[in-house]
């Protein structure tokens, strides 16, 4: 296996059927690395016959890979655990040339990425189903779980390892084969991983890898007829489409879309780590999450104790190097999305906002920015910024609590600070998210826990264990037995 450690530019080509191929077109795109907008790598453009050839590919490779035995899936994915664990500096090397990814951050990710691995492993023997109850005299009933086919997995740039990882090794343990398609501003961390796939022995046609502009051929993969569902990570407008599209087919999709993620602090929380959990909350990657900490809620009555400390806090994030373990704070991916924020941040000081700290860049880096003063007529108060900005909002009491954290089109993560364990519960019940952490920031994620949100946050659940559910078509089965 060629490993990506060298300075040069790589270029890499498509990967279907087992093998590398190029393009039907022999076009190629700029991999751009966010620090200074260098080319970091030359990829295949893909197009919609690309898609087609890929999808063929893994349908014949499900003809037999679906029949394959438990224990089999199980040794492939922990062989690839322990291949990502071996190859663990190229997986960091990439993280933080392709993405910007603070070391931290990456090291986080591949560890992710192996437990994920390992997780998807264990439910291949888990793929149960089960004996009923009829009300026939001599009549047997069962229940038996099938995979579904062809899944198509679309993954984002912000945690590129970790989504293309949790979106294609649960189809696999459960006899599905994958096409991923990357981010176009990630396509490399996924080519890695193919090649870790095919290192340990998967067959040829159940992984495959079509990389390109998901604007001109993410249609083609998701309204394939054989492709039989869905698995998207992405922003809620695309996901609303790809949602159109699947359900006029009637085909299953599943959709991790954006977030506006609340963070309460009631009076009697502890400050500290209320601080602690705002800063790493909302900072994580430069805020380039879905789980982002955007929207933080305070007591009045503690509101200016807790503003001096995390600002404080905020000015001490370092945006150094990306391979310094103390550096916290990266490039933002794109021009388009640095413009974004920049448009986010003037609308809102333009309006009446007040900048505590921050608003300002060094290169392609935004500095850490706490608002307050932010209202309705604001972009930055409904929309998902997706950088290093969050607005900090006085409310008074757990009612306005709720009842503000609750006003927000998205409902994907949560997180309370409070030493009341009633007032702990009525939130957890109340807030309209589908995750919701006590004392805790609003990013947590585990490989088998059941991640996902309501309203324009997405649609279903992915984790280990729920995607049997989503990943196995349910049949009833009776045998007379007189």
């Amino acid at each position: 296996m060629e490993k990506v450690l060298q300075n040069k530019v790589e270029t890499i080509d498509l990967w279907i059927g087992g093998k590398r191929i190029t393009p039907i077109k022999n076009n190629y795109f700029n991999d751009l690395n966010p620090e200074d907008d260098s080319i970091f790598a030359r990829v295949a453009e893909g197009e919609k016959n690309d898609i087609e050839y890929a999808v063929l590919n893994a349908h014949e490779a499900f003809k037999t890979y679906r029949h394959s035995l438990a224990k089999e899936r199980e040794e492939y994915l922990l062989k690839t655990a322990l291949l990502v664990e071996k190859y663990q500096k190229d997986f960091v090397n990439i993280l933080i040339k392709e993405v910007g990814s603070p070391i931290g951050k990456a090291l986080y990710e591949v560890e992710y990425a192996i437990n994920c691995l390992r997780a998807a492993a264990g439910i291949a023997r888990r793929i149960n189903g089960q004996t009923l109850p009829s009300d026939n005299v001599g009549r047997f009933a069962l229940t038996m779980r099938q995979p579904l086919g062809v899944v198509g997995a679309i993954t984002p740039f912000n945690v590129p390892l970790l989504k293309s990882t949790k979106l294609s090794s649960s189809p696999l343990a459960t006899g599905n084969t994958v096409v991923l398609l990357p981010s176009e501003e990630a396509p490399m961390i996924t080519s890695l991983l193919v090649d870790m796939y095919h290192e340990a022995g998967l067959p040829p046609g159940t992984v495959n890898m079509v990389t390109g502009k998901g604007a001109i051929i993410g249609d083609s993969l998701t309204t394939h007829p054989l492709v039989k569902a869905v698995m998207f990570t992405g922003s809620s407008r695309v996901g609303k489409h790809i949602g159109e599209l699947c359900g006029s087919r009637m085909k299953r999709c599943l959709l991790e879309l954006g977030g506006k993620s609340p963070l309460v602090i009631l009076e009697d929380a502890d400050i500290e780590a209320a601080v602690d959990a705002a800063v790493s909350g909302q900072f994580f990657f430069q805020g380039q999450a879905c789980m982002a900490s955007s929207r933080i809620y305070v007591d009045k009555k503690i509101e200016a104790k807790f503003l001096s400390r995390f600002i404080e806090k905020t000015e001490a994030l370092t945006l150094g190097d990306l391979d310094d373990p103390n550096t916290f704070v990266g490039p933002i991916i794109s021009q388009r999305q640095r413009d974004r924020i920049q448009h986010h941040i003037q609308d809102a000081f333009e309006k009446g906002a007040k900048i505590h700290t921050g608003g300002e860049w060094i290169g392609n880096r935004c500095k850490p920015t706490i608002l307050s003063g932010v209202n309705d007529t604001m972009k930055v108060f409904q929309e998902e910024t997706f950088g290093p900005v969050t607005s900090v909002y006085s409310i008074d009491g757990l009612d306005e609590a709720i009842e503000w954290a609750n006003k927000s089109n998205y409902g994907l993560s949560s997180a309370i600070f409070t030493k009341n364990l009633n007032h702990a519960f009525r939130f957890m019940q109340e807030i309209e998210a589908g995750m919701v952490h006590v004392n805790a920031p609003t990013i947590l994620d585990e490989p088998h826990v059941p991640f996902g949100g309501v309203k324009d946050s997405g649609f279903g659940r992915e984790g280990t264990d729920i995607d049997v559910e989503t990943l196995t078509e349910l049949k009833w089965a009776t045998i007379n037995l007189t």
